[in-house]
């Protein structure tokens, strides 16, 4: 199967000498739905961060669809990221003078492609937003809005969608909504995505977790059920460098 990221040797060093990402190497498959998991300060932002070209690692180097992120200049990378890349972020990131169709555009405008409006509309009724389209983000739900996101996220059929917290401001219900809407990106739609999360509830959507501690891989699991995930969570001080 072809690896859609693939991740060599990533260091992310801040200044102070704080060491977030400590020579990490995965690879994510075509298809795959993988969740990153780790405590607090474990380096799973800054991991999705370089991975998906919003940050630069200070070592190592990122290829998505093939083509190495780590060797293009700012001005290419943000070009690429709007063309082969999705982003599903915890705060929704709508304009709020936008219309849910006028957001779900916008990522196309803002490369100079034109959205093919037949299709922007059969997305947003695939996720059950088609009578919404013309309303303002203030007058949806935030499992609504998150929904809005996703169909951005998704119309410039992305080689990837990075997903940061996304359920981490919705209620039950609508995060169980949003989590089947991902899997069924993957598993109905061919898409990859990489899904940064703190909730084993959330992590058992997934078909695999990667764990990361003090920067460093701690361990895999597949087939993640929450009890596995929370087990695995808890002793991850011991599992450092240890592979699944």
């Amino acid at each position: 199967m072809t690896d859609v990221v693939s991740l060599e040797a990533l260091y992310k060093t801040y200044d102070g000498g704080v060491t977030a990402l400590d020579g990490v190497t995965a690879s994510f498959p075509a298809g795959s739905f993988t969740a990153v998991m780790g405590p607090s300060g474990s380096g799973k932002s800054t991991l999705l961060q370089c991975a998906a070209g919003l940050d630069r690692p200070t070592g190592g180097r990122v290829f998505i669809d093939g083509a190495e992120l780590t060797a293009t200049k700012d001005t290419a990378m943000t070009k690429f990221r709007r063309t082969r890349v999705g982003f599903v972020f915890q705060d929704y990131n709508l304009l709020p003078s936008l219309t849910v169709e006028q957001n779900v555009v916008l990522p196309l405008r803002l490369a100079g492609r034109r959205a093919d409006r037949h299709r922007v509309r059969e997305i947003l009724d695939r996720l059950g937003l088609g009578d919404r389209r013309d309303e303002l983000p203030e007058r949806l739900s935030g499992g609504q809005r998150q929904r809005v996101a996703v169909a951005r996220a998704l119309l410039a059929q992305p080689a990837v969608v990075f997903a940061d917290e996304p359920t981490g401001a919705l209620d039950l219900r609508s995060a169980r909504e949003v989590l089947t809407l991902l899997r069924s990106v993957v598993h109905q739609h061919g898409r990859t995505v990489i899904m940064v999360t703190h909730d084993p509830v959330a992590a058992a959507y997934a078909d695999s977790v990667l764990f990361l501690a003090d920067g460093r891989l701690a361990g895999s699991l597949r087939a993640p059920t929450p009890d596995a995930v929370a087990e695995r969570l808890a002793h991850l001080g011991d599992r450092v460098g240890v592979p699944a």
